[in-house]
């Protein structure tokens, strides 16, 4: 199998611009960022997304995601993060290793070219749809 670009960083083989790095975990700087700051946050182990990641990788990643959000959050200055994380292409995943974008928010936009909108248009669901929702996801775990 060959290697993601997010393995070749790990490994060295492609620079970038560390941020962060333990054991299991590796940080570094988007290259091409939404908004100045924008950090990707990735295991050492691959997983190709949250749907095989294991146990350990996921506690290893939760335990470092807080300290580098609030590490960014610190530097610039920014009145938020957005911390996102896509699972299989048709949910916008374009690499396929595992991997968080924490990326500042700011709102005076023009000046820290914030151009990123996330809309959340909520859905109408029925009361009496709730059940039955809630133990088809339940039932599975």
């Amino acid at each position: 199998m060959e290697k993601t670009i997010f393995e070749k960083i790990i490994d060295g083989e492609i620079p970038s611009y560390k941020v962060y790095e333990d054991e299991h975990v590796y940080s570094f700087l988007d290259v091409f960022p939404i908004t100045k700051g924008h950090t990707l946050v990735i295991p050492k182990k691959h997983s190709r997304n949250i749907f095989d990641c294991d146990p350990e990788t996921a506690a290893n990643i939760g335990r470092v995601l807080p300290k580098i959000a609030n590490a960014v959050k610190e530097a610039y200055g920014c009145d938020g993060v957005n911390i996102f994380q896509n699972n299989e292409e048709y949910a916008g995943q374009s690499v396929f290793h595992l991997h968080f974008h924490i990326v500042p928010r700011y709102k005076d936009k023009d000046i820290n070219f914030d151009n990123l909108e996330v809309k959340w248009p909520p859905q109408k669901v029925e009361p009496s749809e709730f059940e039955e929702i809630r133990k088809a996801i339940a039932d599975r775990l």
